[in-house]
């Protein structure tokens, strides 16, 4: 339970759903619409005794916000908060009784934000469609601090979408001509194995908030067809947003300890990620 923090915010399950109710909000959905897909979709942690405290208290504060507040819904809060049964479920969990006492000034307080009249309802908010920096198959290259010439494939480019990303292998180019097509198609994936990194493909997603500041290091050069499409929604790569730091100096660093290190033994080519094949990239 310490990690949770004593705050009704600080779990999981309390962000996800408020978070997910604003997303639903800002996108035109009316509040009654938005309580009732959440609970519809959300029955298993409803039914968990552990989280659905939080819940509740998500979905009151966010319809509370909208100056929605359904009486159900309060009521529910209400009896969690007036009869202990939050607090007993951080009994429980072997919560001590110091952080129970402070869930217990919190939750008081919150109870009565809740039957505070807000003075206006919380304002939609527009949002901005960004697009991706590159496109589906860029090969970019970009200057290595030995002076030679490092590489990276764009493999997917996600549009219209309020980030822009874009998921970005580095490969092992590293060589002091300008790559060729050719030599990006035939390139390896990085794959690192310095310092206390474990053999870890780096191929992650690209958010591009500081492009700006690195842009005049990175330069495209050719365009390959990538004949697989990634979702984002189900990745398990990590997300960027320096290329400099983590492409490039990540390059560097790979490199420079294979002077006096064996690269890692894991191999694994740009064609088995562009084309189809067994290998898939979740």
């Amino acid at each position: 339970m310490a990690a949770w923090g004593t705050a009704i915010s600080s779990n999981d399950t309390y962000a996800d759903i408020y978070g997910e109710f604003f997303d639903l909000y800002n996108d035109g959905l009316d509040v009654a619409e938005i309580s009732k897909k959440l609970i519809a979709d959300n029955q298993e942690t409803i039914n968990d005794k552990d989280e659905c405290n939080n819940f509740w208290f998500a979905l009151a504060k966010a319809q509370s916000e909208c100056k929605q507040l359904d009486k159900d819904i309060f009521d529910r809060v209400k009896k969690i908060v007036e009869t202990g049964a939050d607090l007993e479920v951080w009994r429980q969990l072997d919560a001590d009784e110091k952080d129970i006492k402070k869930r217990k000034v919190v939750l008081e307080k919150f109870l009565a934000d809740l039957q505070t009249e807000r003075p206006k309802a919380k304002s939609r908010k527009k949002k901005i469609i960004r697009q991706p920096v590159f496109d589906k198959g860029d090969c970019l290259t970009f200057k290595l601090e030995n002076g030679n010439y490092g590489g990276a494939v764009v493999l997917e480019a996600i549009k219209d979408s309020e980030c822009g990303h874009n998921l970005i292998a580095t490969t092992r180019i590293n060589q002091p001509n300008k790559p060729t097509k050719k030599d990006f198609e035939n390139a390896e994936i990085l794959v690192i194995n310095y310092a206390s990194w474990d053999n870890k493909s780096v191929v992650q997603w690209y958010l591009p908030i500081r492009h700006k500041q690195t842009a005049h290091l990175i330069e495209k050069v050719e365009t390959i067809d990538v004949h697989i499409n990634y979702d984002i929604k189900n990745s398990m790569n990590d997300f960027v947003t320096d290329f400099d730091i983590w492409v490039i100096q990540v390059a560097d660093q790979q490199f420079k300890s294979e002077m006096t290190k064996p690269r890692s033994t894991t191999k694994q080519t740009i064609k088995e990620l562009t084309k189809k094949s067994k290998w898939k990239l979740w």
